[in-house]
């Protein structure tokens, strides 16, 4: 294994894509976005048209960071490439960046961050559909990724699911009780040195060095995802917890139920029946119980009436980082079951 860039056997296009939609966002982050188009082996000498996989990252991710290289572990870009050139049906595969200052935006439209959603599913599909051999239609297209990525793969087949046939989540956030529940009380006892305010803890992480203090990791995710879910109309995000005592805020906290994968599936049986294929796995070991989410998941999506043989499901040995060897495993998966 080279413990360098190699060349592709496919082509991997990095445009800059003018977003109308993220104009004047909440949060002043960029309206021109990257967005990187990988395409198989063969496509610039052929006419045929393939299906499209759209790849989503965990919180923190952007677009760039698909060519982060750790040792003796290659990057997603070329590990998918792999998968193609090893035999799997060519797939034009995306990648997404839905970044914000806030360090995600969970792939959801918010007063808090900005209109990532609307920006994914109308501005990205239909860019990528014109100016790329797709076939435009559900049934040739699915979104994959991991953590939040996972969480976003998991909603948007459901919520648009004109756009999105099939869908691979890896540790992706779901049952709420158990993945963010249990650091509320982290979270408080962090915000003592902060007079309970997390707005002067983001002034103070906002002002040196990032994750200089130890309690930054947990306070950043409650917060970016509190303006992601349970944001004012006035864009502050409002935390679902008392921020002395750690207890959650029934009204705000069912914001972020109302978000859970797990619970949104008997309200979109529907779109979950028509998805063609669905990957679902975590780590055995996940440390934020995401193993039990895709459990959950699993269940609900079995009693929404989804047959098993288009459900992959599968635990492995693994907690929640490091396991961006899963990633073309259900891509070559996906590229076998959509629609030609």
């Amino acid at each position: 294994m080279l413990p360098w860039e190699g060349p592709l056997a496919g082509r991997l296009d990095r445009h800059t894509v003018d977003s109308a939609l993220l104009r004047d966002n909440p949060l002043g982050d960029p309206h021109e976005r990257p967005l990187w188009v990988y395409v198989p082996p063969g496509y610039d000498s052929g006419t045929e048209r393939h299906p499209t996989v759209y790849v989503i990252q965990g919180y923190t991710g952007h677009v760039a960071m698909w060519a982060n290289r750790m040792p003796f572990r290659q990057p997603f870009i070329e590990t998918a490439d792999a998968v193609f050139a090893q035999g799997a049906p060519g797939c034009i595969v995306v990648y997404v960046d839905a970044w914000t200052s806030y360090g995600g935006s969970q792939f959801v439209d918010s007063p808090g961050t900005g209109r990532y959603h609307s920006y994914l599913c109308d501005e990205i599909v239909p860019w990528v559909d014109e100016h790329y051999r797709t076939i435009p239609d559900r049934e040739s297209r699915a979104i994959a990724g991991k953590s939040s990525g996972g969480f976003g793969a998991m909603i948007t087949p459901m919520l648009r699911p004109d756009l999105f046939g099939a869908l691979a989540t890896h540790a992706g956030d779901a049952l709420y009780e158990l993945c963010y529940l249990a650091d509320f009380g982290k979270a408080a006892r962090a915000l003592r040195g902060y007079d309970h305010d997390v707005q002067k803890w983001w002034t103070d992480f906002t002002s040196r060095t990032a994750f200089t203090k130890p309690e930054d990791t947990d306070l950043l995710g409650m917060f970016g995802v509190a303006a992601c879910f349970s944001a004012r109309e006035d864009g502050t995000p409002e935390l679902p917890f008392d921020p002395v005592t750690g207890a959650p805020v029934p009204q705000v906290w069912q914001r972020w139920l109302d978000w859970d994968p797990v619970r949104m599936v008997a309200g979109h049986a529907e779109a979950i029946r028509s998805l063609r294929a669905v990957w679902i796995d975590a780590g055995k070991r996940d440390e934020y119980f995401l193993d039990l989410g895709a459990e959950a998941f699993r269940k609900e999506i079995a009693a929404a009436g989804i047959p098993d043989e288009r459900v992959h499901f599968e635990l492995f040995d693994a907690g929640h980082g490091a396991i961006d060897h899963r990633y073309p495993l259900s891509l070559a998966w996906l590229a076998t079951r959509l629609a030609r």
